[in-house]
């Protein structure tokens, strides 16, 4: 039972690792365009 808990703890911690390096670069791609938007509207 414990092995079935440190797995699943592990598996949860890992995707929530990636689930935020994944979110922070699309935060990043949305500001690059938001930035090109920005020059060629003035």
């Amino acid at each position: 039972m414990m092995r079935i808990l440190s797995l699943i703890v592990t598996i949860v911690t890992v995707s929530y690792l990636s689930a935020c390096n994944t979110m922070a670069g699309l935060g990043k791609d949305v500001q690059k365009g938001g930035k090109a938007i920005e020059r060629s509207a003035e």
